[in-house]
């Protein structure tokens, strides 16, 4: 890898770090304007509309462009909703301006690594951009939960008590105005990305036509066998992967009694586990054999539903960071492959234009029903949480436990389905191992 390559991913990098902070920083701003509990899988969902409204234009958007000019300009969409969060935006809203600036930047990010590498390279690239976005997840989370945590509010207190303002910022304002400057420094790195010399595809003039040739090209991909078993995998992980940090964060609150702080850096352990199985794939699973990881995602969803029978922090930091490898461990093989496939059908913007529309739209159905369970179970979280958990199970079978269990066994069984439909596809001879 060379230069070049590492100033994309150092871009991507700092892009995924203020996300992902930012969102820390936007659920501490929903906690102090006291809105429903419910809410936090809306500021998730809201984020992510955007990448599926936005999928039959953004892939061709960043055909249209060189891709490095795509990246830059996302980068300040985000800063706009950054800014619209400081000047008192609801933080759903303005997460959500955040989100349409990402849904362009994923498609030129993703096609910018395949237009730059040979597609021998995809599995080690891939497995090194999934390595600096998920160490990104894990420093934005931990960040974002360190600049809302109760020692920095204490001493942004101090610091308004010697300019006189004793309440001229909270801790979650302060953490959104350190995230703008990181972005910032996303845009800055920008600059300095290579201008490939590739051939640009002209963005065609009517949204209809952009939407007939959208639809041909997920219809496309979904009837490529190796592409449609791959778009399936990916799907389910980035659904069950958003969904988990929501998971997660409750469980952490409710099961082991942890800080909203606390909470967040058992997000960041999962996210540290998943670089690490996303490092092992990209050093050891080639592109051929990609298929060949597909049991570690059954392993997974069983796991998860271990969670809800974990009382004690070591151990579910343990389990987390299992999970977390598992899931590295069988997503990066899959996302090459899914890419090759794409780039060969169709170009490398609008495959992950449709891949993008496809994993997000496994995001929304996703969180969606996390929420509704959310909603119909608690109405707000209390803060004795402990009361909280010896109340659920005063009433029978514990919510949250409701929600593990379902969504580990919804994880594994779909794993199990795609498995069988690989082997089947082997027999037939339409697919290869």
């Amino acid at each position: 890898m060379d230069r070049g390559f590492y100033l994309i991913l150092g871009a991507q990098f700092l892009s995924a770090l203020a996300d992902n902070a930012l969102f820390i920083a936007a659920l501490a701003l929903l906690r102090e304007s006291a809105a429903p509990e419910w809410h936090q899988s809306m500021l998730l969902w809201s984020f992510t509309v955007s990448y599926v409204v936005l999928a039959p234009f953004a892939g061709a958007f960043a055909d249209a462009l060189h891709k490095g000019q795509v990246m830059m300009l996302c980068n300040g969409i985000k800063i706009l909703g950054c800014i619209g969060m400081l000047v008192g935006a609801p933080p759903i809203l303005a997460y959500a301006l955040v989100g349409f600036g990402a849904a362009a930047y994923s498609p030129a990010k993703y096609g910018l690594i395949t237009e730059y590498l040979p597609h021998e390279k995809l599995v080690a690239a891939n497995g090194w951009l999934e390595g600096a976005t998920v160490t990104a997840i894990i420093f934005g989370t931990v960040i974002g939960g360190a600049l809302i945590g109760d020692r920095m509010s204490v001493l942004i207190a101090d610091w308004g008590l010697e300019l006189g303002h004793a309440d001229w910022l909270s801790a979650a304002q302060f953490a959104v105005l350190c995230v703008l400057l990181v972005y910032f420094a996303a845009a800055w790195v920008n600059l300095y990305i290579p201008r490939l010399n590739v051939q640009l595809k002209p963005l065609r003039a009517a949204p209809t036509a952009l939407i007939r040739e959208f639809i041909h090209c997920v219809a496309r991909l979904w009837r490529d066998p190796q592409g449609q078993l791959s778009l399936a995998v990916t799907t389910l992980f980035w659904g069950a992967g958003a969904t988990m940090r929501l998971v997660v964060i409750n469980w952490a609150v409710l099961w082991l009694s942890f800080s909203m702080e606390q909470a967040t850096r058992l997000v960041a352990i999962v996210a540290f586990g998943t670089a690490f199985g996303a490092v092992l794939a990209g050093r050891y699973v080639p592109l051929k054999r990609a298929f060949a990881v597909l049991p570690a995602g059954v392993a997974m969803g069983v796991l998860v539903i271990a969670m809800q029978f974990v009382n004690q922090t070591w151990l579910a930091a343990l389990l987390m960071f299992i999970v977390g490898g598992l899931a590295g461990f069988f997503v990066v093989p899959l996302n090459a492959m899914l890419q090759h496939r794409g780039h060969l059908l169709m170009g490398a913007g609008h495959s992950i234009a449709v891949q993008n529309f496809n994993e997000n739209l496994g995001i929304l159905v996703m969180v969606g029903a996390h929420a509704l369970l959310v909603s119909h179970f608690s109405k707000a979280l209390p803060a004795d949480a402990p009361a909280v958990v010896a109340q659920q199970f005063a009433g029978g079978v514990p919510p949250m436990a409701v929600i593990i269990t379902g969504f580990g066994l919804f994880v594994a069984l779909t794993m199990i389905w795609i498995t069988r439909r690989y082997r089947r596809g082997l027999r037939a001879g339409i697919m290869h191992d």
